[in-house]
């Protein structure tokens, strides 16, 4: 790919819009299921809880959080409009149970302690003030909550041409600093590999990442 179609796909990656953010939409909930349903085991979901996942994407993995347990409910926050519009557009058989907020990508809007678990999977390279909006993640889960953050490790992300524009990257050791910095201080580390499809050619490629847990 050339250097302008990198940078037009890191934009979407991020944020994606019209139509070609659908189609990115789409081909990110491909590539990234495997970490989101290692992220959904990870976060014990039980009967009754509230679930917040912060950069929903599409959500066409909605239903496997769902079916973990009863009575779930699920809150999407995302900063994409069309993002946030297609996702509600797939999952109207889910809107008893979902609900998708649209947000500007640093405050969260709930009140403290609404949330017992929280997850992330591959929106912290795109964070502006990764420490403070940590905090805002700590204030919304309540009291013995878990929040899971799943990420790229940088040594596979800087072998990804299109991480140059506006990615920040993170190996474990930095992100555990990063986290200790903010009000979170009880964390596991959880390293994972897979094999997943290119973005940018189409061949396999080994992809290592990492699932945080933290724990308030």
């Amino acid at each position: 790919m050339e250097k302008d179609e990198l940078k037009i796909l890191a934009q979407h990656l991020a944020n994606p819009q019209g139509e070609k953010g659908i189609e990115i939409g789409e081909m990110m909930n491909a590539t990234n299921i495997g970490m989101t349903l290692e992220s959904i085991r990870t976060l014990l979901i039980e009967d009754n809880e509230h679930i917040l996942e912060i950069g929903h994407g599409n959500a066409g993995h909605l239903k496997s959080i769902l079916s973990v347990a009863n009575n779930i409910q699920y809150t999407g926050i995302d900063i994409s409009e069309t993002m946030h519009q297609e996702a509600k557009s797939l999952n109207k058989a889910f809107e008893n149970q979902a609900d998708f907020v649209l947000y500007e990508g640093k405050k969260l809007p709930f009140q403290d302690k609404t949330f017992d678990k929280i997850c992330t999977v591959n929106t912290v390279y795109f964070w502006e003030e990764p420490v403070e909006f940590l905090n805002e993640i700590y204030r919304v889960l309540k009291d013995g909550g878990t929040f899971v953050l799943t990420f790229g490790q940088r040594d596979f992300m800087e072998r990804l041409p299109f991480t140059e524009y506006n990615f920040t990257l993170y190996n474990n050791d930095e992100m555990e600093e990063l986290v200790s910095k903010s009000h979170f201080k009880r964390m596991k580390i959880s390293e994972k590999e897979e094999k997943i499809t290119s973005k940018t050619e189409n061949e396999k490629i080994k992809r290592i990442y990492t699932v945080l847990t933290i724990k308030k």
